[in-house]
């Protein structure tokens, strides 16, 4: 089943804490003097009809950057708070979901996930394991899932994908790695934006 870019969505989840790395930005982090949440939407945008954020500070700077950020309508639910965020905006029939902190990605990653679902969405399995968050979701099914688990607290993210009967994609040889501690920066030759804040103490809510 093939999906014309027109019909797509990137959904970057950007709205963590980070209270490994003192609370730093994720969206925000450079490598080669790019921010993680710029280079992670510069590689999908000719694919997809809309590139959107979900993010929980700092908004106006998302904007500023030509970016469309949102906050999560209800604090404290997750990655599904994230991810509700992004199905609300949402103006496409998929929604194509990448964590910010993501390390290694390519451009092959979303047709690979188009290729492996048959109208039911699917998600990745990297050599780490499953990563539901690297998915491509069915809005229309993604909105009725979640309006009803996110009342009842049901805030697992493979759960809700068992019940909307997305597949599973194996992606032997790959891993998409994180940004958690300074330590993974350092590997990855990822740094703090020159606008970081090392005494920031009072970081929002962890949600990815």
């Amino acid at each position: 089943m093939s999906i014309a870019a027109s019909e797509l969505t990137l959904g970057l989840l950007a709205g963590g804490r980070a209270s490994r790395l003192g609370g730093l930005d994720k969206a925000w982090l450079q490598r080669d003097g790019v921010a993680q949440v710029l280079r992670l939407s510069r590689l999908y945008a000719p694919r997809v009809a809309q590139v959107l954020v979900s993010a929980n500070r700092d908004l106006p700077r998302y904007a500023a950057a030509g970016l469309n950020a949102f906050a999560d309508a209800t604090p404290d639910l997750g990655p599904l708070g994230g991810l509700d965020a992004l199905a609300a905006a949402c103006a496409t029939p998929w929604l194509f979901t990448v964590p910010v902190d993501a390390v290694t990605l390519d451009e092959h990653l979303l047709p690979t996930l188009i290729a492996a679902q048959s109208g039911q969405g699917a998600y990745a399995i990297d050599d780490d394991g499953v990563q539901p968050l690297f998915a491509l979701w069915p809005l229309a099914p993604l909105r009725r899932a979640l309006s009803e688990a996110l009342p009842q607290r049901r805030l697992a993210v493979r759960a809700l994908q068992a019940q909307l009967g997305m597949a599973g994609l194996r992606l032997d040889g790959l891993r998409f790695g994180n940004l958690n501690t300074p330590d993974d920066l350092a590997a990855a030759g990822f740094q703090a934006d020159s606008r970081a804040d090392p005494e920031r103490c009072d970081p929002p809510p962890d949600r990815r």
